[in-house]
């Protein structure tokens, strides 16, 4: 009997040790707490433009980039996609700043279109007029006094005058005589006809048809030069050449 109740004696205590390390061993640490999440990355940006310089009225290409962006912004454009490009033609030199905002942050940009004025048009080329052209080009004929005849050293302007005449068909002339002071009225209108005629022959002589030649005689009454000398007298007696129109 005492064995049999020594049996049961060691068999509580081992199952009483056994449910004394089962307790402890059950009992478990409080876990870790997990890590903070990372925080968002930031935006990245850039913005260019091509060309960087254009005159008034011309226009350059805008082209832009951004990461990591919900809005996207441009002053003087607004609100824009992420990444894009668009024509500008600014009349003025422009700063043009893009913002891009994220989770992490906001993050600038910049780009510089700098706008010439145009240089102003070249004045307009002055229109000459076919009688600038002949007044230009055209000389006169002088004479000696008292004389009608071409004199040798005047041959020269009669030939440039017939040259330029017959590049210039359209070109019709008048052909006045005229006189220094000396001698009676009748006397240097009859003279200053001859002058005419003798340049008019000159020149069709040298090929310019009669038909576009008219002459006409004022002898003294409209002198080129009012001084009584000889100098004065010299630019008086001429063939003097107009343009007809």
């Amino acid at each position: 009997m005492k064995q049999f109740n020594m049996k049961w004696l060691l068999l509580v205590l081992a199952l009483g040790a056994l449910l004394l390390l089962g307790a402890c061993g059950g009992k478990k640490a409080a876990p870790a707490p997990p890590p903070p999440p990372p925080p968002p990355p930031a935006p990245t940006a850039s913005i260019a433009v091509s060309p960087t310089t254009v005159q008034a009225g011309q226009s350059a290409s805008l082209t832009w980039q951004t990461t990591n962006a919900t809005d996207v912004s441009i002053d003087g454009i607004g609100a824009v996609q992420p990444n894009g490009s668009q024509s500008v033609s600014p009349s003025d030199s422009t700063t043009y700043h893009l913002t891009a905002k994220g989770a992490g942050g906001t993050q600038d940009a910049t780009a510089r279109l700098t706008v010439t004025q145009a240089p102003p048009p070249p004045p307009p080329t002055p229109t000459v007029t076919d009688e600038d052209l002949f007044n230009q080009n055209v000389k006169d004929v002088y004479f000696d006094y008292d004389k009608a005849d071409v004199r040798g050293d005047q041959q020269t302007s009669v030939q440039a005058d017939a040259q330029f005449l017959n590049q210039h068909a359209n070109m019709s002339i008048t052909i006045e005589g005229h006189c220094d002071e000396r001698g009676s009225t009748e006397y240097n209108l009859a003279l200053g006809d001859q002058r005419a005629s003798a340049v008019k022959t000159a020149l069709t002589t040298a090929g310019i048809s009669a038909s576009r030649i008219k002459t006409i005689s004022y002898g003294k009454e409209k002198p080129f030069c009012t001084e009584s000398n000889e100098a004065c007298w010299q630019q008086n007696r001429r063939g003097h050449l107009v343009l007809t129109k």
